[in-house]
């Protein structure tokens, strides 16, 4: 008999940070006391303008001549949503050479760590941790697909509702999808002084994009047999 192993339901710290970084559209590096503030990643990520090895790969010998480095990244919400900073990333390592968007020897970073902070708390991810995590193949794609979701299906958000446990009537201002991964979708239900995140799980994790809207559909036709009718006010 197999061992009983629980569905992983949310994505873990190192696949949160590996997504954050392929999204990316603009960061901060900070080098050598100098604050460099990048925009217009391209699509690339920030992995498409810096590289990160292990310390053995870099290693010359001069360790004193390096210079310490830090990425710094936020992910924020593409809907408008109250607070939309989602998470914080910050990568640390040592580079060969003062920090040169266009240096090849400045931009290959030898790591440290990377650390993400969320309104849940704050957990360190390793290089190894990230070399060993797929991306989600929603990564890149999810603000579009959030955006579209809103403002192209607002009766479908409305229709996810009735799988949040039954809320009185008046407690609810509006509902928004704030946050999509390969795991499921999260909801921020928002109140007339709070607001909280309801995540609504997949049936089965998405391997491929062309998953996601199967698993979309999953979801609204458990909705559908739902039998509490959360509504949003007229």
């Amino acid at each position: 008999m197999r061992p009983f192993r629980p569905r992983t339901t949310q994505p873990t710290p190192a696949e949160r940070v590996r997504s954050i970084l392929a999204a990316a559209h603009s960061m901060t590096v900070v080098a050598d006391g100098v604050r460099t503030e990048v925009h217009r990643l391209g699509g690339e990520g920030a992995m498409g303008h810096v590289h990160l090895h292990e310390p053995s790969e870099t290693g010359t010998g001069h360790e004193s001549t390096r210079v310490p480095v830090r990425l710094e990244l936020t992910d924020i919400a593409p809907t408008p949503v109250r607070e939309r900073l989602r998470a914080r990333v910050t990568v640390t390592g040592l580079l060969a050479a003062p920090y040169d968007a266009n240096s090849g020897e400045s931009t290959c970073m030898e790591f440290g760590q990377a650390v993400i902070e969320d309104s849940t708390g704050r957990a360190v991810v390793t290089l190894h941790e990230l070399q060993a995590t797929d991306l989600d193949p929603i990564a890149t794609c999810e603000a579009a697909m959030l955006t579209h979701l809103m403002d192209s299906h607002g009766e479908l958000v409305t229709r996810l509702l009735r799988l949040v446990p039954a809320l009185p009537e008046d407690a609810l201002v509006r509902a928004i999808p704030v946050a999509m991964d390969r795991y499921g979708v999260t909801l921020r239900l928002e109140h007339p002084g709070s607001h909280r995140d309801v995540r609504l799980s997949f049936p089965t994790p998405i391997h491929d994009i062309d998953q996601a809207t199967p698993q979309i559909h999953a979801l609204l036709a458990a909705a559908r047999r739902a039998s509490h009718p959360n509504r949003l006010p007229r």
